[in-house]
């Protein structure tokens, strides 16, 4: 099926919509024949991540849309690739469920509102929201797939309950290959019981050194807490919550637990870390899911026009890290008790993306390039890229996709 184009797709493609796994084969192996680049998309929010496409065909996955299997007492649920995340976790409050990689909202960051994109989009990039660092990454939450590799065939991993590991490491290589590996139809994901309660402890005008100091201590004290997260001044006109009415620095702790236990925790929290004289905030349960959505999707850079740097850090290098990268840093935040920077440029170039991923690197760090121009995606690495794991991807992407024909150097030039 051929449809007009849109806003989402290149000019020079032509748009394909299958209504399953067969179908998806059939056009691939068609494109695999006639040795013709596909690009995969979704809902396409997170179409600008990575680098840009020149491709004959798109293939849109948006009617692979539908829960195919839920069993809430065996925690997983089976989804097609194109199903909204927002119909999966509509599906999942009604049993006060979840999913706990946290998918990010990349609308607000893109276009200025919401855009959650697909169950097959949060697995084909792996990018988790705040509680990566308690509950692990979507990698780690996916059981079990179907799709099509290159040459227009059909595969399987996994099962559909959390003691069924067969084919798991299949899952995992899929998950962050951004489509270049398989087109994703199916996808089977655990998901956890929410949390009874939360509150968030927020600590104001720390600086930055105290406020990291804080968010490790923390994880390292409690099991109960799922966010840590530290704002430099100026941060708290993007929450706008009643209960934050202090200045500067904002430095947040999220709690979970059952009702009766949350107050006994903050205060717990407050006496072990010598927080007493401080200035503290804390945040009910209904402001906390608000603070805790705009973290998650990025909301501080709601449609920004310069870039945006994920980059991922060894605690103990953060601090020195945003020391050296705040003359090029429009905005930053720390995420993952200290594990997680993002951070937004105004002016970055070839030059200074050079400069800042060499620092990245001798700190033992990933940098990603989230957002930035089209041609500076074009020209420079998106990804993080060593030769020794360059070589091993270009392996994997040959046994999968042998003439390079789906998502074709969407990571990396070449594969």
């Amino acid at each position: 099926m051929e449809v007009n184009q849109n806003s989402q797709v290149s000019q020079d493609s032509s748009i394909r919509l299958p209504s399953d796994t067969k179908e998806v084969a059939k056009l691939i192996k068609k494109n695999y024949q006639s040795n013709s680049p596909i690009e995969i998309i979704g809902s396409g929010s997170k179409k600008n991540i990575g680098k840009p496409l020149q491709a004959s065909t798109t293939i849109s996955l948006s009617n692979l849309n539908g829960i195919i299997d839920y069993k809430p007492e065996e925690l997983y649920i089976k989804v097609k690739a194109g199903t909204p995340l927002r119909i999966i976790e509509e599906e999942l409050k009604k049993n006060k469920q979840f999913l706990a990689f946290d998918p990010i909202d990349f609308g607000h960051l893109f276009i200025g509102s919401s855009e959650q994109g697909t169950a097959g989009g949060a697995i084909s990039t792996n990018l988790s929201g705040p509680r990566r660092f308690m509950s692990g990454s979507a990698r780690d939450h996916i059981l079990g797939f179907k799709g099509v590799n290159g040459k227009g065939e059909i595969i399987k991993s996994g099962g559909n309950v959390v003691k069924n590991v067969t084919g798991y490491d299949l899952s995992k290589l899929v998950t962050g290959a951004y489509g270049t590996l398989v087109v994703l139809t199916e996808i089977t994901l655990k998901v956890l019981p929410l949390a009874e309660s939360n509150e968030t402890l927020v600590i104001h005008d720390l600086p930055l050194e105290n406020g990291t100091e804080i968010l490790s201590s923390a994880i390292n004290y409690s099991n109960e807490i799922s966010g840590a997260v530290f704002f430099p001044e100026n941060a708290i006109n993007i929450f706008k919550l009643n209960d934050l009415k202090q200045d500067g620095s904002i430095t947040a702790l999220r709690l979970e637990g059952s009702t009766k236990s949350r107050g006994r925790s903050v205060e717990k929290i407050v006496d072990n870390l010598s927080l007493t004289n401080k200035k503290i905030s804390v945040l009910g349960q209904y402001q906390s899911d608000l603070f805790w959505d705009k973290v998650k999707n990025l909301e501080i850079f709601n449609n920004t026009k310069n870039s945006v740097l994920r980059i991922v850090i060894p605690p103990a290098e953060c601090t020195n890290l945003i020391r050296r990268l705040k003359i090029h840093a429009t905005k930053y935040y720390i995420d993952w008790a200290g594990s997680l920077i993002w951070v937004e440029t105004d002016n970055l170039n070839k030059d200074i993306l050079k400069e800042i991923r060499k620092k990245v690197y001798n700190a033992s760090g990933y940098l990603t390039l989230i957002k930035s121009t089209s041609s500076l995606r074009s020209t420079e690495d998106v990804f993080t890229s060593e030769v020794i794991k360059f070589k091993i991807y270009e392996k994997i992407k040959k046994s999968f996709d042998p003439k390079r024909i789906i998502n074709p150097g969407k990571m990396y030039i070449g594969i």
